[in-house]
């Protein structure tokens, strides 16, 4: 059985209490769809975990601390420039902060794997593209997004969970969010996109840490609670994290 996750963003009680969870199932491996840091207090921890996880990809705010952010509003550019700063001034010492670095700059962007295919974003663009719940009536979207995946595409980045499914011979698209399933979906011979949701900041409107856990052809989701209270007290105590970005958590926004 695999773990999946994505989109920690610096929440460290969110991922410690996610892999707690895990470690109650029989799983495997975990892979993680990247975004490891950005908006949150606590990204050298964060990656330290994740460096156990047998796969993690490149999301957008994880090469954001890299380079030179594009795309970012003016608090997510704060944050991603407060972020760099954290892991280049790290109170370690000089290997481990290089350590650091050196496992962000080799993240892939996209992984393959017996028909299935891992990426952050999306099949199109792994690393910034979002493919949101309205986007069903996107047609053209998503034909193109779904022309390029063999059979299932696991994916994060828009923080809202659910699963996409090609209605055949209509071409119209589905989806359906884990409360609609019962938390469970059974994978078919339709092609897939599920967004496995967001551990660090869910945008779905439940304030709970989300994963999924994939057992041979069933997707189960798992939301799990953590001590949000506590990371948005180090969120409120650094100045350049805007208050906003700790207040949204309670609220799953």
């Amino acid at each position: 059985m695999k773990a999946i996750i994505s989109d920690i963003h610096s929440n460290f009680e969110a991922l410690l209490a996610v892999l707690q969870d895990i470690k109650e199932h029989e799983v495997t491996e975990i892979y993680c769809l990247g975004d490891v840091v950005g908006y949150g207090p606590n990204p050298r921890e964060c990656i330290d975990l994740v460096m156990e996880c047998k796969i993690v990809l490149l999301g957008n705010h994880d090469q954001g601390a890299m380079f030179d952010p594009e795309g970012f509003n003016p608090p997510a550019e704060r944050a991603i420039f407060w972020t760099r700063e954290q892991l280049e001034s790290a109170p370690e010492n000089r290997q481990t902060r290089e350590r650091r670095w050196e496992f962000l700059a080799e993240r892939p962007r996209t992984f393959r794997e017996n028909g299935y295919l891992y990426v952050h974003g999306s099949a199109r663009n792994p690393l910034n593209e979002y493919v949101f719940p309205e986007d069903i009536y996107n047609q053209r979207k998503m034909e193109r997004i779904f022309a390029l995946v063999e059979r299932y595409c696991f994916q994060g980045h828009t923080h809202v969970p659910g699963i996409f499914t090609e209605q055949l011979p209509d071409d119209l698209y589905q989806f359906t969010s884990p409360e609609e399933i019962d938390y469970c979906h059974r994978l078919d011979d339709r092609k897939t996109l599920c967004n496995v949701g967001s551990v660090g900041q869910p945008r779905d409107g439940d304030w709970r840490a989300c994963y999924v856990l994939l057992d041979e052809h069933t997707i189960n989701y798992r939301r799990v609670e953590y001590d949000v209270e506590a990371t948005i007290r180090k969120i409120y105590a650094v100045p350049d994290l805007e208050n906003f970005l700790g207040d949204r958590l309670r609220d799953g926004r």
